[in-house]
């Protein structure tokens, strides 16, 4: 019995690499700037933390599109679309309430954004590039708990997002690298 073997189009990796790029660069600018601002939750350090899951709403949904077009599983990433709106607007009353609040919402966000990530990568192994992917979601869930749990310090800080966002940044760009390899196998 033969196995017929169906690549991707082509377009495929071409956008996750461009989309991967585009969310490393922004994960760094983003990451310095919330470590500017990690020790006080003032308007700018607020509206960095909702400018976060916005720009991975927008992010999934050139993704969707790109996906939906050639045919790729959609559904993680409508569950990621979700998810982060929600955060949002929970990021938006935590803020109102301190950084432990606002800790304890993004940590929630990590957790279940982070087991959506897996799940995405899995399902996207044939096309190359996915294992930081997979990798990044499994670190995202326990970065998420450990958030939560940084939530009741003494004197809780923002900074540790900064480098959360900051290692899922070059996750990302590990991922655009390897998917620039052309996806060579499930191993790529």
């Amino acid at each position: 019995m033969d196995t017929v073997v169906v690549a991707p189009p082509a377009s495929v990796p071409v956008t996750l690499r461009k989309l991967y790029f585009l969310r490393f660069a922004f994960a760094a600018v983003w990451a310095a700037l919330v470590f500017a601002t990690a020790d006080a939750l003032g308007p700018l350090s607020t509206a960095l933390l909702l400018v976060y899951p916005l720009f991975d709403v927008a992010a999934a949904v050139v993704d969707v599109r790109s996906a939906r077009a050639n045919g790729g599983p959609a559904a993680p990433l409508y569950a990621n679309i979700a998810i982060s709106s929600l955060t949002v607007l929970a990021l938006a009353l935590a803020a109102t309430s301190g950084i432990p609040a606002v800790l304890r919402v993004w940590g929630a966000w990590a957790v279940t954004a982070g087991i959506v990530q897996l799940v995405a990568g899995a399902v996207r192994r044939r096309l190359g590039g996915q294992w930081p992917m997979i990798v990044s979601g499994a670190i995202s869930t326990l970065a998420g708990l450990s958030f939560v749990s940084q939530a009741g310090a003494e004197d809780p800080s923002l900074s540790s997002l900064a480098g959360y966002a900051f290692l899922g940044g070059v996750f990302f760009l590990v991922s655009a690298l390897r998917l620039g390899r052309g996806g060579r196998g499930p191993g790529a």
